[in-house]
């Protein structure tokens, strides 16, 4: 698996908290999105990166992050195994995903609110991006 899991943690004292990711680095880092998926549809799927890395942090409520590394760009296997990460507002941690991955996220509670970092240039996606329908791959059947 290249994908890995950036551990971070909280401190609180009588001020308040405050969460942090020390270990993450931002030197390739092109542009951020805030994702928040409505309630009638939690699940967000399936978005390839064949040269973008994708980085995802949760700043409230949670989601599972699922993964999947292509073997095929054009007709990828329906076989391929599904890696799932969850996150949280209460875990403070990034979930890195390198390029060659399709990646789902899906909400757990109304208003969640997940940080996407992306490293390719808003001017590069679209030869980058490859979209499967959102039931390609069975997360159903974790």
């Amino acid at each position: 698996m290249n994908t890995k899991v950036i551990q971070g943690g909280n401190f609180s004292d009588h001020r308040g908290t405050i969460s942090y990711v020390n270990d993450f680095k931002f030197n390739d880092i092109e542009r951020f999105y805030i994702i928040s998926n409505s309630d009638e549809n939690p699940f967000r799927a399936w978005q390839g990166h064949k040269l973008d890395a994708k980085n995802f942090y949760c700043v409230s409520g949670s989601f599972k992050i699922y993964f999947v590394k292509i073997d095929n760009w054009q007709k990828p296997s329906k076989m391929l195994e599904i890696e799932t990460v969850f996150v949280s507002e209460s875990e403070s941690k990034i979930v890195h995903i390198p390029a060659g991955y399709a990646n789902a996220i899906e909400s757990l509670e109304s208003n969640s609110k997940l940080i996407s970092f992306s490293t390719l240039p808003l001017m590069n996606v679209k030869e980058d991006d490859v979209r499967y329908p959102s039931d390609y791959w069975n997360i159903n059947a974790l």
